[in-house]
């Protein structure tokens, strides 16, 4: 056991890694992928500052990179990657 700490006593170093709060949304979305201009409308159903729920018709086609707009406008939204497909439903976290 490490030093300073005794039986059923709790360390923040030891505590799970906390979810960020998420705001549930039905909001539209759209999709472009990297380099590409055609954006696909999805829905947003939660946001976070560090990612996103999606649905998407077909999740499948997605790549593992692609962007997160609110505008139809390819040049705008954030950089994105694929954590994971649940049928339609994407999760995706924001990366630099």
């Amino acid at each position: 056991m490490p030093q300073g700490l005794a039986w059923g006593t709790t360390d923040m170093a030891f505590d799970t890694k906390k979810r960020e709060a998420r705001k549930s949304l039905h909001q539209a979305g759209w999709i472009t992928l990297e380099g590409g201009f055609a954006a696909r409308p999805c829905v947003v159903r939660d946001l976070s500052s560090s990612g996103a729920k999606l649905t998407i018709d077909d999740p499948n086609t997605l790549p593992a990179k692609l962007r997160l707009a609110f505008s139809r406008d390819a040049r705008t939204g954030r950089p994105c990657e694929v954590v994971w497909r649940r049928g339609q439903t994407v999760g995706i976290k924001f990366v630099r």
